[in-house]
C-alpha cells in the first residue's frame, strides 16, 4: 500500500529507508562539523584548586588567549575539594563535547596511588588535551626559624623528630610530596600540614604559624625579595635562574628532584578532532616569544606535546609518584 500526498507517492518500505537515513544523518551532522564549528560557545576550564595557586594563576593567563586562538570565552570556574577529586570527577562526569575542561597538575597523577577510592583512574578516564608549562619548587621558612641551608634544616629536624612544620596545598600535591621526598632521602621526620589550598598555606609560613613549606617558584619570589619568607633551595636539577644564586636542594640531598606541572585533559570521549584544535590552540600560545619570556620570568618553562605524547608523560608520572608515595608511607584519610 502507498502513501501518497499530492503528486508523490512512497512505499511503506522506501519511507522507511529514508527515514533511518534522515536520521542518521542528523546524528552525525553534528560531529562532521564540530572540527569547523568548534567551539561555538564559551568553555570552561574546571580548576580543582583554590584561587592563587599555580593552577589557578595560568589558568586565568591562558583563558583570554586562548579567546583570541578559538573565538569563543574561555571561563575559570575554581571547584575545590578532596585535594583536586571533587573539581576532577566534575568534569569526568561532564558531556565529552570539549566545553568543560580540567587544568590538572602532577596532583592528579600522586593521587593514582595515594587516594585508592576516587570515582575515576586519570589514565582510563580522561583525554589528555595538553600540557601547559612546568616549574621548580622552592623551599622556604618563616623568617624567625633561623635556617639558612638544607644542612641546617637535617640538623634542626634531626635534634626535634616530628617537631619541625611544613606546610602543604593538601595531600597529594607537589608541596607535599616534596617534603615526603626530602623526609625519606634526608632521613628525617617532620610534621605534615595540609591547607585547602596553597594561599592560606603561604600565610601561615609568612606569619609564622608554620615553619617551612615547598612552594612553586612562579608564585614564591615576590615573597622572597620582600623578606617575608626565607629562601633555602630549590627542587630542580640545576640552580633557577629566577632566584639567583640559590642553590638546590640536591647539593646537599644529592638525586633530589621535584617539580610541579600543568596540563589540560578532557572527558573521555571527547571528539578527536575537538581535542587537536584544543592542543593547537594551546601549544601556540606556549611558544609566542611574549610568553615563553614572560613565564621565563615567573621560573616556568613551556611544555609542548602532542595529545599521545601527553598521554605517556601522565602514565610515566603516575609510576614515579607511585614509588615516591611507597617508599614515603604517605598515606591519607578517605
Amino acid at each position: 500500500m502507498n502513501i501518497v500526498s499530492g503528486q508523490y507517492a512512497l512505499s511503506r518500505r522506501a519511507l522507511l529507508g529514508n527515514t533511518a537515513a534522515i536520521a542518521a544523518i542528523g546524528t552525525a551532522l553534528p560531529f562532521a562539523a564540530r572540527a569547523d564549528t568548534y567551539p561555538s560557545h564559551p568553555v570552561t576550564f574546571v580548576v580543582p584548586f583554590a584561587a592563587g595557586g599555580s593552577a589557578d594563576v595560568y589558568a586565568r593567563l591562558l583563558a583570554p588567549q586562548m579567546q583570541k586562538a578559538l573565538g569563543q570565552p574561555f571561563i575559570v570556574d575554581n571547584r575545590v575539594g578532596a585535594a583536586s577529586i571533587i573539581g576532577t570527577q566534575y568534569v569526568n562526569a561532564s558531556v565529552p563535547d570539549g566545553y568543560t575542561l580540567c587544568v590538572i597538575s602532577n596532583t592528579h597523577t600522586v593521587n593514582e596511588t595515594l587516594y585508592a577510592k576516587k570515582p575515576f583512574k586519570l589514565a582510563e578516564d580522561f583525554a589528555p588535551v595538553a600540557p601547559i608549562n612546568s616549574s621548580d619548587l622552592v623551599l622556604v621558612t618563616r623568617p624567625t626559624l633561623g635556617a639558612k641551608t638544607v644542612a641546617d634544616i637535617i640538623a634542626m629536624a634531626k635534634a626535634k623528630p616530628g617537631q619541625l612544620t611544613f606546610a602543604s596545598s593538601g595531600s597529594g600535591t607537589p608541596y607535599h610530596m616534596a617534603g615526603e621526598l626530602f623526609k625519606q632521602m634526608a632521613g628525617v621526620d617532620m610534621l605534615h600540614v595540609p591547607y585547602t589550598g596553597s594561599s592560606p598555606a603561604r600565610i601561615d609560613v609568612i606569619g609564622g604559624q608554620v615553619d617551612m613549606m615547598f612552594d612553586a617558584t612562579t608564585t614564591m619570589t615576590g615573597l622572597i625579595s620582600s623578606g617575608k619568607v626565607t629562601a633555602i633551595a630549590t627542587t630542580g636539577e640545576k640552580r633557577s635562574d629566577v632566584i639567583a644564586g640559590l642553590p638546590t636542594v640536591a647539593e646537599t640531598l644529592p638525586g633530589y628532584n621535584t617539580l610541579i606541572w600543568l596540563g589540560v585533559v578532557a572527558p573521555k570521549k571527547t571528539p578527536a578532532d575537538v581535542i587537536a584544535k584544543l592542543n593547537a590552540a594551546i601549544s601556540g600560545i606556549a611558544q609566542q616569544p611574549d610568553v615563553v619570556a614572560a613565564w621565563a620570568k615567573e621560573g616556568a618553562v613551556p611544555l609542548v606535546m602532542d595529545p599521545a605524547s601527553f598521554a605517556t608523560y601522565i602514565k610515566d608520572d603516575i609510576v614515579k609518584w607511585a614509588k615516591v608515595v611507597e617508599i614515603s608511607g604517605a598515606k591519607v584519610d578517605q
